[in-house]
């Protein structure tokens, strides 16, 4: 992070209210088999390793046990390459959450789409990134991918009903393509309704050593140690500001904080309205917090995903600005000009994921309320780190080298 300065102050920020049981959204993992080999994965590819329909239902058992919850992130692995995705989809619609489905996208048609709308798929969150040694597209950066997104945006679109969204994995050089992501995104505010920036993470094993109970492991057996970058440490707070260069204005209203620094954001969340040509302003914490409260007051959730028609009512969000002043502002941008009566304006996301951080004292910093938990034998966990509960039942522990050191004295005598 050399040469950054710039921190972002989360007390001027809603702190979103969610918790381990009562939350957004729940994961769920029908198969870890993948048609990709992305960088950024932190999960094994696992050819045979599909979960029945009875295995699947008791996970979803055990969450609704644990956690009200919103929404289900069916993800994997590739979910859609599960033979029995419809009914997956199904099953969750029929436990009362929305399904998402979390897709590289290659197994879809537009006849699969089809079935998976009838079975009540809720919306869909595309991960493309120009890691991913994807097929036909090896070559190509972050922004000619926005070709083969938009081809994704078009088909939901073209089905109707169904909320869209994109996630990429944000590494040291594809830093600087953000905006120009967030530039293609404001483009097709009609059709895209979420933009996820995921910040990179992997063992760092230059400050800690990781152990289970007093036994060393060695890291290399994982997934996410291998072909490491350079850089492991970008934080939100960096990627607002590169934002910033291009949209000034850029103003984030919410956040999740991580389990050991109250003061840093693991999920950061920006509401920004606008039409297809600019973006006019954006959500403050007031209107956020009112989202919300009131969601979970009427429903008994907390709100994750909206269906794309909500998305094209910003000129009712503003009405939120009588007590939102970021709202206020954008009302008075937008009415200077009256001739921007006839364009819709329309509600878009963008959320800047940080995942687990590792201190320099050896703390493991997660997302505190992480939306992203799964099951594993009959126990909540975290799925980003399904590795560690799949290979030794538990999530490791990291020690400083030369705590570390100590460690290894007291396992030999």
């Amino acid at each position: 992070m050399e040469g950054f300065m710039n921190r972002l102050n989360h007390l001027e920020y809603y702190r979103l209210p969610w918790n381990l049981a009562d939350n957004i959204i729940s994961w769920l993992e029908p198969t870890a088999k993948c048609n990709l080999s992305c960088l950024g994965c932190y999960r094994k590819n696992e050819v045979n390793s599909h979960k029945t329909l009875h295995e699947i239902k008791e996970e979803l058992n055990v969450l609704m046990h644990y956690r009200k919850t919103d929404s289900v992130s069916i993800a994997g692995g590739e979910p859609l390459l599960h033979p029995q995705i419809t009914e997956i989809v199904k099953m969750v619609a029929d436990f009362g959450c929305k399904p998402i489905v979390n897709t590289n996208g290659i197994a879809l048609t537009k006849e699969l789409l089809h079935d998976l709308k009838k079975a009540g798929v809720f919306g869909f969150t595309f991960h493309i990134d120009s890691k991913q040694n994807r097929p036909g597209w090896k070559d190509a950066d972050e922004v000619e991918l926005n070709e083969l997104r938009y081809k994704f945006a078009r088909m939901l679109a073209d089905e109707g009903g169904i909320s869209c969204s994109f996630n990429a994995t944000i590494y040291e050089d594809t830093l600087k393509d953000v905006p120009d992501l967030l530039k293609w995104a404001n483009k097709h505010i009609d059709i895209v309704n979420v933009m996820v920036f995921i910040l990179y993470r992997a063992v760092n094993n230059d400050i800690v050593d990781y152990y289970l109970g007093p036994k060393k492991i060695d890291m290399s057996t994982l997934v996410y140690n291998e072909d490491v970058p350079d850089r492991t440490d970008i934080i939100a707070d960096e990627l607002v500001e590169v934002i910033r260069k291009t949209y000034p204005d850029f103003n984030p209203c919410a956040y999740l904080n991580g389990s050991e620094q109250a003061d840093s954001f693991k999920w950061l969340l920006t509401g920004r309205v606008g039409t297809k040509d600019r973006i006019f302003g954006y959500m403050g914490s007031k209107a956020m917090e009112i989202v919300q409260g009131a969601h979970h007051l009427y429903t008994g959730k907390y709100l994750s995903y909206t269906r794309p028609k909500m998305n094209g009512k910003g000129r009712s969000m503003m009405l939120l600005g009588l007590i939102d002043k970021k709202l206020r502002r954008t009302f008075f941008r937008y009415i200077k000009n009256p001739f921007r009566i006839f364009k819709k304006l329309y509600l878009q996301t963008v959320m800047i994921i940080q995942p687990v951080d590792t201190l320099e004292d050896g703390r493991q910093s997660m997302c505190d309320g992480c939306p992203d938990i799964t099951v594993w034998n009959g126990k909540l966990v975290y799925s980003c780190r399904m590795e560690e509960q799949l290979r030794y039942g538990h999530n490791l522990k990291t020690y400083p080298k030369d705590i570390a050191k100590q460690l290894e004295l007291l396992e030999d005598k």
